[in-house]
Formats: C-alpha cells, sequence, structure tokens
C-alpha cells in the first residue's frame, strides 16, 4: 500500500521538527467549507499526511479538545514569560487529538497559502516503496527537483545527511519542506548501483491539482491530487468537455485532501444534486450536498489507495453508497475529523478536532477508510489502473 502525499504536501505530525510540513488539509487533509455555503470562511477542512490506517483509529469520538481549556493554557503559560505556542503543542499532544496540531504565524499563514494550491519545496513527491525504501514518486515539471535530474523511481537514502529509509513518507515530506524559499536541503540519492548527493534550493511552486488525458480506448482519465481552491470546477469542466458516452477513470490514488467545498463541487460533475457527507460539529449535525445538473449516465470508475484521504474520501464515499461508480484500489486512508481552527493569544492558531464525517449511507470514514468494490494489491501502480480500466470497458466507457 503506497503511503505517499501530494507534492510535499502533509499536515506536519505531532513530534517532528517546527516549520515541518503544513496539511493542505482539507477536510482532506479536515474542518470544512461547506458547498452550500453554510459554514463560515474559517471552518475548513485540513488534513494529515498519510500513513498506513491503523486499529488505533477507532473510537474517534473521543479526540476532541476543550478549546477554551487550551486558550487559558496559552494565556497562563505568556503570563509567565513561557512560550504560548509551546504551551499549548503540549497541552494538544496530553489532549487525545490525534490530528490536533498548533501552528505558529508563519505556519500558519503557509498553510494558507497551500489552500490557494501554491507550496514551498523542491518539487517531488515520495512514497514507501518498501519497509526501509522511499523513493521519488512523481517530480513537478520545471521544479529545482526536475531541473537536477532527479526522476520517479530514484531511491531517497538521506536527507541533510540523515538516513530516510526508516521514516515515514510524512517524516520525509517535513523535512524536504522544511525551510523557507531560498534555503537548500541535500538528498542523498541513488539510482540502480549509482549513488550520488544532489543539493537544492527551495522554491514557492504552484500545484497542479488536476490533469486530464484521453486513452487509448477513448475513455477519459481524470487525476485529483488534492483539492485545493478551483479544484471541484476543474472536474466539473474536463466531464462537460469528455466525447459522449466516453466513460470517466477518476484517478483519487495519494488524494491527500483538501477543502471539503471542492471535493463536493467534482461531486456535482456526476451526481443531479442529493447528499455527499454528513457530519457533526461540537454535536450539531450538518449535511453536504452536491449541485443538481451533473452527468449521471456515463460509466465512471473511481481509483482509490492508502493515500487517499479525507475529502478524497468523502467524494469516494459519495459516489460509492449513492451507486454512481465503482471503485477500484485499496482501502482508503481513514480520515475523518472535522477539524476547526483556534486562533491563541499569542497569535499562533490550533486545528483541533470538533467532530466527524460520515458517508450518505452513514458510514464512519475516520480510522476506518472505505473498502472499494474491487480490491487490488499495489493499488499505487500500473496493474492496478488497468484493471480500473478493465471494469470501466465492462460498464461500456471504452469506444
Amino acid at each position: 500500500m503506497r503511503a505517499g502525499a501530494g507534492p510535499e504536501f502533509c499536515r506536519r505530525p505531532r513530534g517532528l521538527l517546527r516549520g515541518a510540513a503544513l496539511t493542505l488539509v482539507f477536510a482532506g487533509v479536515l474542518g470544512t467549507a461547506a458547498a452550500t455555503g453554510s459554514l463560515p470562511r474559517r471552518e475548513q477542512a485540513y488534513e494529515p499526511a498519510s500513513a498506513p490506517v491503523s486499529a488505533d483509529r477507532a473510537g474517534a469520538d473521543r479526540d476532541t479538545v476543550d478549546r477554551a481549556a487550551l486558550a487559558r493554557a496559552a494565556a497562563e503559560a505568556m503570563a509567565d514569560g513561557k512560550s504560548g505556542t509551546e504551551a499549548a503543542e503540549e497541552f494538544v499532544s496530553r489532549s487525545g487529538d490525534r490530528w490536533g496540531v498548533v501552528y505558529d504565524k508563519r505556519e500558519y499563514a503557509e498553510f494558507e497559502q497551500a489552500l490557494d494550491g501554491t507550496y514551498t519545496g523542491v518539487g517531488l513527491s515520495a512514497r514507501k516503496a518498501g519497509p526501509d525504501r522511499v523513493e521519488i514518486s512523481r517530480v513537478q515539471a520545471g521544479g529545482p527537483a526536475a531541473r537536477a535530474g532527479l526522476r520517479p523511481g530514484d531511491r531517497l537514502i538521506t536527507l541533510d545527511g540523515r538516513p530516510v529509509g526508516d521514516r515515514s513518507v510524512s517524516e520525509v515530506v517535513s523535512l524536504l519542506r522544511g525551510g523557507a524559499p531560498g534555503s537548500t536541503v541535500v538528498l542523498g540519492v541513488r539510482r540502480g548501483r549509482t549513488a550520488w548527493t544532489e543539493t537544492l534550493r527551495r522554491e514557492r511552486l504552484a500545484t497542479d491539482p488536476v490533469t486530464v488525458r484521453r486513452l487509448d480506448d477513448g475513455a477519459v482519465l481524470i487525476r485529483v491530487s488534492a483539492f485545493t481552491k478551483g479544484t471541484g470546477e476543474r472536474v466539473r469542466a474536463a466531464v462537460r468537455a469528455a466525447p459522449a458516452g466516453a466513460g470517466v477513470l477518476l484517478d483519487l490514488r495519494g488524494n491527500s485532501g483538501g477543502l471539503l467545498a471542492e471535493a463536493a463541487t467534482a461531486a456535482s460533475a456526476f451526481l443531479d444534486g442529493g447528499l455527499v457527507a454528513t457530519y457533526d460539529v461540537d454535536g450539531e449535525q450538518r449535511a453536504v450536498y452536491a449541485e443538481g445538473g451533473g452527468d449521471t449516465g456515463r460509466p465512471l470508475v473511481a481509483l482509490v489507495d492508502g493515500g487517499t484521504m479525507s475529502a478524497a474520501e468523502l467524494l469516494t464515499g459519495a459516489l460509492k453508497d449513492r451507486g454512481r461508480a465503482v471503485t477500484v484500489g485499496s482501502r482508503t486512508f481513514g480520515k475523518g475529523a472535522v477539524q476547526m481552527p483556534s486562533t491563541l493569544p499569542d497569535g499562533s492558531v490550533a486545528e483541533l478536532t470538533v467532530g466527524h464525517y460520515r458517508t450518505p449511507a452513514g458510514h464512519a470514514v475516520d480510522g476506518r477508510g472505505i473498502v472499494p468494490d474491487l480490491v487490488v494489491r499495489d493499488a499505487g501502480g500500473d496493474r492496478a489502473e488497468k484493471r480500473a480500466r478493465t471494469v470501466l470497458s465492462g460498464l461500456g466507457g471504452g469506444s
């Protein structure tokens, strides 16, 4: 199972160095700006880096934090001449909120920029290719990594002299992104029998979360890597532009999530209105709906894996529960916590869990993920795409 994030996008897990990766958090990565516009601008969904699903994510209803107590702890620390941010981090780490995280002002500004589709990094994505092996999975065209000649499949051995083989993908991403534009990171790389070091300078980069291409059999492949602003409308435009009768393979593998509103807009490309997800905020039940007028007849297969997270999982769940798509791949990540930001006395921001999502059929996502209709081993590879294309052809989606 691939455990990858988008181009160096991921939430900073507790315990990593400050300044490490920020999540696009996209409900997906959690809290949400609902598609109906019923939620305030600040109620957005943010997400963590992908990692294997584990049983300890069950019982998610116990992980919320007392936000008033958190603010008091930060204020008391500042009154004693201590760091309010550090006090808040300690409070959250003891709270049981496994998705909770505290950002200082600079980190949160970076986080907000990520929601607009930009980030600071070197332009590559990583994945686990074995217990002690981390490989480059994608290289962004025109970025520092591409200019240096790095390729998908190259093995990352060290980052700034530190071995990375036993680190999680989220930690590797954090080290890649952990600096301001202009700062450098030294990569130890192996390609076949050749090993070398490459010094890359971080830059402000823009992502392209939606790519579209025609397949040999006439079907259309729409790959969505994250739900940043504008992604949902781009998916709708791609579906409208597809030839009449052509099937769609919606590739959500490695999609680290994003804004729930964008995922709901993407769902609207395939649904004629109706429920996308339900969720609760401090016990109050709410719902997210698709817009009407979507293409409900076009054959559709959704391809997912262990890196499919949060907002991407909610889109998957809506299409699956409502019988709109056949889902193919492996169990998704299992990130279904609703998070909302709270500004602390020193200006830092805590992203805290306030509730949980459910699919239209009432299935919980957090700690469980979504099991696709057709399970394929090594869902991140070419074999899974071939299986998905075969299924789509069987639905009449090929030429």
